[in-house]
């Protein structure tokens, strides 16, 4: 027990309950919907340990160790978006690529828009003037606009709204922030 005490002891309790209970939530949902396909839910619930495994093991590491990746991880991110156009398509989207492993490049940019953003707002910490923000939008942009011209309005909503809350943590008044995010929220009521 004193072995692992120190592997939980900087854990944040209440945010990784509630991490669990969507989780579960999701699980419901999953069994709710589709238990005539046992299968999925089997699949979703043991895709769910591993992730619950990878939380706790990137939990470990420190967040100045992570920010080695930040530029790498975005560059390759972007690039891959970018390669996506000589993709794999299906369904009307063309999302995919072919590496040996098909992947999905956008799913790369959730963990990395924030990543880039936090480095980005480290390395100007306490010198921050209007064009660093400026300069961090244009980071955001770029991924959001090739995830939407896939077409993946899902991802790239999730993606700007990752962006979007660093952007805000930073510094950036909340009014300024709201506002894209009200017109998004408008244009996809008008969508649906």
């Amino acid at each position: 027990a004193q072995r692992f005490a120190p592997l939980f002891r900087g854990f944040d309790l209440p945010l990784l309950l509630v991490v669990m209970l969507l989780g579960c939530a999701g699980l419901l949902a999953m069994y709710s919907s589709g238990y005539d396909h046992g299968t999925r839910f089997a699949d979703h619930g043991r895709n769910m340990l591993i992730a619950l495994s990878i939380l706790f093991i990137v939990a470990q590491v420190p967040p100045q160790k992570l920010m080695v990746f930040a530029v790498p991880l975005y560059a390759t991110g972007v690039a891959l978006l970018i390669a996506v156009a000589l993709g794999i398509t299906k369904k009307g989207a063309q999302r995919w690529i072919n590496l040996g492993i098909v992947i999905q490049p956008s799913e790369i940019l959730k963990i990395a828009m924030p990543l880039m953003l936090a480095w980005w707002f480290q390395k100007r910490e306490g010198t921050l003037r209007p064009l660093d923000f400026a300069a961090a939008g244009v980071l955001l942009a770029i991924p959001v606009g090739l995830i939407m011209k896939q077409p993946d309005l899902g991802t790239s909503l999730l993606v700007l709204a990752a962006g979007l809350s660093v952007i805000f943590f930073a510094g950036l008044s909340w009014k300024l922030v709201l506002p894209p995010v009200v017109i998004g929220g408008v244009g996809i009521a008008v969508l649906v």
